[in-house]
């Protein structure tokens, strides 16, 4: 998972410009990179351009996404990242970054502003924290632990029977079941062997 571009726009209603940006071009040969940040740069203003204010999209570009919200008040954020990234995660993001941005910028600068008249330092510092949706997200941590342990669980099962033993032998030798439970489980066993023939 890798988080390529953070952008900052301003959408007038005769153009969008651009008032911050940081990219992390690194995975990129260097001699692609400034044509890479050219590339994310319009690529970011013109999905501005065509999206709606007060809407949120995902558009999809081979194996990237750009993720951009436009808010009513014409501030707009895109977040280009590669496919596996969370939607969830980049939109979260992308609010954090325009709220905080709408406190420390005053609305006046936006429609004259540029990426060297801005002062908002901060894009860097999420686009590093970002790249771990998992450490950045503390719901997509979460996630991530349940996932594991759905991983532990089932190889804890496979395990028991790669050692020879089957579960029919396992319920027979159980003290625990009755003989009730034991019976419920023989015939759900004969039911189901028989449909696994046909």
């Amino acid at each position: 998972m890798k988080l390529y571009s953070l952008s900052v726009f301003y959408k007038a209603e005769s153009k969008v410009g651009l008032l911050k940006t940081a990219q992390d071009v690194s995975s990129f040969s260097f001699f692609q990179r400034s044509s890479v940040q050219e590339f994310m740069t319009f690529t970011s203003q013109m999905i501005v351009e065509r999206s709606a204010k007060g809407s949120r999209a995902s558009v999809k570009e081979q194996e990237y996404l750009c993720h951009v919200y436009v808010r009513n008040d014409s501030l707009a954020g895109v977040v280009i990242a590669d496919s596996e990234y969370p939607s969830r995660v980049a939109f979260s993001l992308l609010e954090k970054v325009l709220d905080e941005f709408s406190k420390e910028v005053d609305r006046i600068e936006w429609p004259v502003g540029s990426p060297e008249t801005i002062c908002f330092t901060k894009l860097g510092d999420y686009l590093s924290r970002y790249q771990n949706p998992r450490e950045a997200d503390p719901m997509s941590k979460v996630q991530a632990e349940l996932d594991e342990t759905k991983i532990i669980l089932h190889n804890t099962m496979e395990s028991l029977l790669e050692r020879g033993e089957k579960l029919d032998d396992l319920v027979s030798k159980s003290e625990v079941l009755g003989v009730q439970s034991k019976a419920f489980y023989k015939t759900a066993r004969k039911q189901n062997s028989c449909c696994a023939i046909m």
